[in-house]
């Protein structure tokens, strides 16, 4: 295809944790989709206030307050100046988007869409070679969609990273959840990564097609008409999201919480999945809608663009520790992995 694009947990997930996303998300949904980021102070101080409305945005941006220790340090921000000013802001930040490996029932060939699925054992494979490819890469905050597979895709590629910083999920479901879930000690804080999850970056509601069979859904509507409700811009499937609606909450929250990390000179990791990272790519690529529903994006294959003066330019799939190409774009990257060489010489 004309504009096709190749881009390929460790941990306990408790059941609890991602039923109080998605019932939050219900009230979210209620109450004109105000953000679930209120504050994020459990590990460096970010804060973020302000609210979504449909049709209408007022959101905060993150900041980080200069009351509280960073978790940014001279080796995982070669964005930062050599001198050691944090606060300066950057002319260049990297951000890497990761569609999830592949998932249980992508592998039985089954429509998905919000339906919270783990990944397969290749999916934990795929996971961990993309971490493979970004081990040399700097992370200071990590987003994911509210879904497990895009959760474990981002933590899985992180056990691969060279810094070997921990990533540490905010709650903010309540007050309590925030205030239980706080790190006291400065040097945890440092050696850790937040991670910001938000349904704004899960997949496109499928509707009526979530748990089918695709091959036996062509057969019963045609496979013409499956291919208008999968890959069309303005069409959605039964009582689901089209493309283009995806694209307005997604970028929507792109735009209003984590362009301004990057902006501010924050490295990014975004773990989410095909719908909702072919929309940012179409904000960051400029592409029209007949241009964005021909692309395609494989499962656990990361992307890395540079923002550089105020503009996005993307760089490819990174092929591996091992390659340098990946680097030759931007001096500060090359610093970045000299850095890490060292610390382990």
């Amino acid at each position: 295809m004309g504009a096709e694009a190749c881009y390929q947990t460790i941990g306990t997930f408790q059941s609890h944790s991602f039923l109080n996303i998605f019932n939050h998300h219900q009230k979210l949904q209620n109450n004109l989709l105000k953000f679930v980021t209120k504050d994020f102070i459990n590990i460096n101080g970010l804060s973020s206030r302000g609210s979504y409305h449909s049709g209408q945005r007022n959101c905060g941006i993150i900041r980080s307050s200069a009351s509280q220790t960073s978790l940014v340090d001279p080796v995982s921000s070669p964005s930062r100046s050599d001198t050691g000013e944090t606060n300066k802001k950057s002319s260049e930040a990297a951000l890497i988007l990761i569609r999830h490996g592949e998932s249980l029932w992508n592998e039985k060939n089954l429509f998905t869409g919000c339906v919270d699925v783990p990944l397969s054992k290749k999916g934990i494979d795929e996971a961990i070679e993309a971490g493979k490819r970004i081990s040399s890469i700097p992370v200071d905050v990590i987003f994911t969609s509210a879904l497990i597979r895009a959760q474990m895709t981002a933590m899985l590629a992180m056990t691969q990273h060279r810094r070997k910083k921990v990533p540490v999920f905010m709650h903010n479901e309540s007050e309590q959840a925030r205030a239980w879930s706080q790190v006291f000690s400065e040097d945890t804080k440092k050696q850790s990564i937040p991670v910001i999850a938000s349904w704004q970056l899960n997949e496109r509601m499928y509707g009526e097609l979530q748990g089918l069979d695709k091959q036996e859904t062509a057969d019963r509507y045609g496979k013409e008409q499956v291919h208008v409700w999968r890959r069309s811009y303005d069409i959605p499937p039964p009582n689901g999201e089209s493309l283009e609606m995806c694209a307005e909450r997604a970028v929507a929250y792109f735009r209003d919480q984590i362009e301004p990390q990057l902006l501010s000179g924050k490295n990014v990791m975004i773990a989410a999945h095909g719908n909702s990272l072919r929309s940012i790519i179409m904000y960051l690529d400029k592409l029209t809608s007949q241009e964005v529903i021909s692309l395609e994006l494989s499962t656990g294959i990361p992307m890395l663009y540079i923002l550089k003066e105020g503009r996005f330019i993307r760089r490819g799939s990174p092929a591996g520790p091992s390659e340098a190409g990946v680097y030759a774009y931007t001096r500060r990257l090359a610093l970045y992995r000299q850095k890490l060489d060292e610390m382990v010489q």
